[in-house]
């Protein structure tokens, strides 16, 4: 892009910016925040490790190992935010596209996006070929007189019950927010993804992850018998398809605020559930403070990036169950 800066003088900016703050120089960033809203995360800083390995990052991106090798992501002090979708799809009462009911949707599942030469996209494709009649996955074109424009863009995506989200560059896809308002049930096709609030949202209610190595034709057919699958014990088996998608649609619609930029006068928006997030976070980043305090008052050697114990348990417990979740087949439901 013509008059855009290169990695190495975004670095130099970022330095000389943080150069001249002193009060993040005086505590070493822990009282500082930084946001990071494109998939690169805080990678776009490459020094990040650096100089931002005590502040708390916000960022859609959880995961960027697949290029970079490691994560600047670290789920104990960072916050995961929810992707922008266009102004046009969050109106409560004037949105662009309306969803069309369950029963007239043309497709079982649709895949809106370029295969970026990544393995599950490529595979989406070519499924999309062999079954048209259930996976509905368009070649999109950016650019020219035949470009898909946003509201023509929603009106594809509303016509089937699952939306399904791979990952592209990295593991995080703004599909999986977008199909929310168009009420069809995403369907996360990425292994390492991180999702915004997992403190107060239950995924498995309204959102289906399926491994990315099995992608092929026994998707089409749990996404056909989740029913069976998922039928309640107050449900009897055999009940309609559409009753429990519109369960999960409707528990959706319920949380779905909480990807909306919003006016502060709105009562459930991002802004209020990372405003949470944040007050959460305090309490953690006071016990860390405290511990270098007490390093530092008995000589210790204090290092940046330095957790105390009860940081260091609570990090091992949420790795093992995150290690246990990514295992796991799908959602535990």
């Amino acid at each position: 892009m013509t008059g855009a800066l290169t990695d190495k003088e975004i670095n130099q900016t970022y330095v000389k910016v943080l150069s001249q703050m002193s009060y993040f120089r005086r505590s070493g960033g822990r009282d500082h925040i930084f946001v990071f809203p494109s998939g690169a995360g805080a990678h776009l800083f490459r020094s990040w490790a650096t100089f931002l390995n005590r502040s708390i990052i916000l960022t859609p991106e959880g995961d960027r190992t697949d290029k970079r090798g490691i994560s600047a992501f670290n789920t104990w002090k960072d916050i995961i935010i929810p992707g922008n979708v266009d102004d046009s799809m969050v109106k409560p009462d004037a949105r662009a596209v309306q969803p069309i009911p369950l029963t007239k949707r043309k497709y079982l599942a649709n895949f809106l996006g370029r295969a970026q030469g990544k393995v599950g996209r490529l595979k989406l494709v070519e499924l999309a070929k062999q079954y048209p009649d259930k996976l509905e996955s368009p070649e999109l074109k950016l650019s020219g007189p035949d470009k898909l424009g946003r509201v023509d863009y929603f009106k594809h995506l509303r016509n089937a019950k699952f939306c399904l989200a791979p990952r592209g560059e990295s593991s995080w896809t703004l599909r999986f927010y977008e199909s929310f308002f168009v009420e069809c049930v995403p369907v996360l096709l990425s292994d390492e993804v991180e999702l915004p609030f997992q403190n107060v949202i239950d995924y498995t209610e309204i959102s289906i992850k399926w491994p990315s190595s099995k992608i092929g034709p026994e998707l089409f057919q749990y996404l056909e018998s989740i029913p069976v699958l998922l039928g309640r014990a107050s449900k009897p088996w055999n009940f309609h398809a559409e009753e429990r998608i519109e369960e999960m649609i409707a528990r959706g619609r319920e949380v779905r605020c909480m990807w909306v930029y919003a006016l502060d006068t709105e009562p459930c928006s991002a802004m209020t559930a990372i405003m949470w997030e944040l007050q959460r976070k305090v309490g953690i980043k006071e016990v860390e403070q405290e511990a270098e305090r007490w390093r530092e008052a008995c000589g210790l050697e204090v290092e940046a990036g330095n957790a105390s114990i009860e940081e260091l348990n609570q990090e091992e417990k949420y790795n093992s169950s995150m290690k246990q979740y990514r295992e796991t087949r799908i959602w535990d439901t």
